[in-house]
């Protein structure tokens, strides 16, 4: 990092004055600005998870409402697991980012100068994150196991038996 960059900044005496505090917060507010305008690119962009959320496929799509077809059934089941884990990928970034955001805040402020509304928020995030990791653990540990393969297939193809 370059002088100033990381908040820890001393003069070449080694004493670090309130100017060098200075330059540390102004990079801490220069970040924020930076990570608030990717925040805001990406609420706008086609990523953001309220137009995720929104772009579906229907079933009736793949093959018509009533037609039996197993391939499409299987491919609007996958793209339903996909989509829903786009969606939620899209939302933990977007609170990824503004928990970013609130933190550089506080650390620029001091967290006893933080509005009770902005840590409140922070909180909400946190938990939430918190929550969704729990979750995805879970799921990991409870995951069943791939299924042994039993086909009799040898480098050089099919084995006879």
């Amino acid at each position: 990092m370059r002088n100033g960059e990381d908040g820890i900044v001393t003069d070449p005496g080694g004493g670090g004055g309130t100017g060098d505090l200075r330059r540390g917060v102004g990079a801490l507010e220069k970040f924020k600005s930076r990570v608030d305008a990717l925040l805001a690119d990406f609420e706008g962009s086609a990523a953001s998870k309220t137009k995720v959320a929104d772009q579906k496929v229907s079933r009736a799509s793949l093959s018509g409402p009533n037609a039996r077809f197993a391939e499409a059934d299987g491919l609007y089941t996958q793209y339903n697991r996909v989509h829903s884990s786009l969606v939620s990928l899209s939302k933990s970034l977007g609170d990824q980012i503004e928990y970013l955001s609130l933190g550089v805040h506080a650390a620029a402020v001091g967290f006893d100068n933080v509005e009770d509304d902005v840590r409140r928020r922070f909180y909400e995030i946190q938990t939430r994150m918190d929550e969704e990791r729990e979750k995805h653990a879970e799921r990991a540990r409870n995951a069943k196991p791939e299924q042994e393969n039993n086909d009799k297939q040898s480098d050089s193809g099919w084995g006879a038996e």
